[in-house]
């Protein structure tokens, strides 16, 4: 069975100065940049995500703050709560997720493979079942 929790360990380049990390295409980062998004302000008791990708990948990482994520590929569901941002949490394609329990200070940006585009979404979960059933 496939672990779907993939972590990426971000090197910390900072010193006496603060912290810095570098992320970069097709090295720390396992695919070409094509967006960069973030979240913030993210309202109390408020939950996100509820959808999948039929083939965008991404990488999030809680820059401030700390938020829980669920990954489901259909056959099992794995939870992690990202809290540094020297972890990044990699998605892949056809795995739905949902993200719960938002600090009021969390900062959650997301870097993806893709530009925007609404017909990669999977929306509603019964969908998304019958894709990942035919992949």
């Amino acid at each position: 069975m496939d672990e779907l929790i993939k972590i990426i360990s971000l090197d910390y380049l900072g010193d006496d100065r603060g912290g810095l990390v570098s992320l970069q295409s097709n090295q720390n980062i396992p695919f070409e940049i094509k967006r960069v998004y973030y979240l913030f302000a993210t309202q109390e008791g408020v939950a996100r995500g509820f959808h999948a990708h039929k083939e965008l990948k991404q990488v999030a990482i809680a820059l401030h703050g700390s938020c829980r994520f669920i990954l489901d590929d259909g056959k099992q569901r794995q939870e992690i709560i990202l809290d540094s941002p020297l972890k990044g949490l990699y998605i892949d394609n056809n795995k739905w997720r949902e993200m719960h329990d938002f600090s009021n200070d969390c900062v959650l940006v997301v870097i993806a493979s893709e530009h925007y585009d609404e017909s990669d979404y999977i929306r509603d979960y019964q969908d998304f079942l019958k894709e990942v059933i035919n992949v």
